[in-house]
């Protein structure tokens, strides 16, 4: 298979894998199978899946009091690993040991400014080749053939079909950019002072593969999934709400990246979002990055902005 590739850029491709603890595994299997993703079970994590494919987005194993973010496993060809490697070290980044607990100690493992634990590894590209199709409402046949809604009860299950991005928080998002950027390839594709920032891939991804938040220090704000429609983006806050997850934010449409959104708060305070129709950044398109006021740096329309939608529920400071 042919992978995009930008000409003369050494750079990770996507973001293949997040691992995080929470203190009770049950908790988090109800949360994310109602969610719509696929958990499988071992003697000591969960594994998560979306239908339809083989490859593992992230793992969550059982550990303290709260959730905390342990390491992100990120994606590179095979032919960049070793320029990966020398380009971290060359800027003074130390090879440390893989997690303990990792189940793949593959390619080689640094800290990023905050200390969050990267693998850089040797894995299939995940981020999309190309922006994926955009499907309309849905719809129904009746006895005459003109489609109608369906009804309430014929509502079908959402189940997301890939992993469209990650969330971090940062002390420092200047700092955070310049280490991705330099070190990982990743590019900037959209920025709100030093709040906040998007970064795409720059083999080709969704407009951001990754993206950080200002905090008191580091975290995982939430993972974001690519659904099919608007109305699945909907049908998902129907299907959440009815589990008894009824702390969320949206529906909404943002002005960065553009893409329809629902987040639904998690169990451990961090959030879990559908998102639809996000903007698509090409291996051959020089995206024009831009720094956005505060005022739209959130949302084009929807509901308020929770009050803690962006409080880090991983710092000690906090209470659980």
């Amino acid at each position: 298979m042919n992978h995009p590739r930008r000409a003369n850029v050494t750079a990770i491709h996507s973001a293949s894998r997040f691992v995080f603890s929470v203190p009770d595994l049950a908790v988090a299997e109800r949360y994310f199978s109602s969610f719509g993703l696929r958990v499988e079970k071992a003697a000591d994590r969960l594994r998560l899946y979306t239908y339809g494919s083989a490859h593992c987005w992230g793992q969550i194993l059982q550990a303290g009091t709260r959730k905390k973010f342990l390491y992100l496993t990120l994606g590179a060809y095979a032919n960049d690993i070793e320029a990966l490697r020398k380009q971290a070290v060359d800027r003074g980044h130390r090879i440390v040991d893989p997690h303990p607990l990792a189940d793949d100690k593959t390619g080689f493992w640094i800290h990023d400014p905050d200390g969050n634990l990267l693998q850089i590894t040797v894995t299939e590209k995940v981020t999309p080749n190309e922006k994926p199709p955009v499907l309309g409402p849905i719809y129904k046949p009746n006895p005459i053939d003109i489609p109608i809604g369906p009804m309430r009860g014929e509502l079908p299950n959402i189940q997301p079909m890939r992993l469209s991005h990650i969330l971090m928080f940062t002390t420092d998002v200047d700092r955070t950019i310049e280490f991705y950027s330099n070190v990982l390839g990743l590019r900037l594709s959209d920025r709100s002072a030093e709040f906040i920032a998007f970064m795409h891939g720059a083999h080709s991804s969704d407009h951001h593969l990754l993206a950080f938040a200002k905090s008191a220090g580091p975290g995982l704000h939430h993972t974001s999934w690519a659904v099919d429609r608007l109305d699945s983006v909907g049908l998902g806050m129907e299907q959440m709400v009815a589990a008894g997850y009824k702390k969320g934010w949206g529906l909404g449409r943002h002005v960065i990246g553009s893409n329809y959104f629902y987040y639904v708060q998690d169990p451990w305070g961090s959030f879990t979002e559908y998102s639809f129709d996000i903007d698509f950044v090409g291996h051959e398109t020089d995206w024009p990055a831009q720094d956005y006021p505060p005022e739209n740096s959130l949302y084009l329309w929807g509901p308020a902005v929770p009050e803690d939608f962006v409080t880090n529920y991983e710092l000690e400071s906090v209470a659980a």
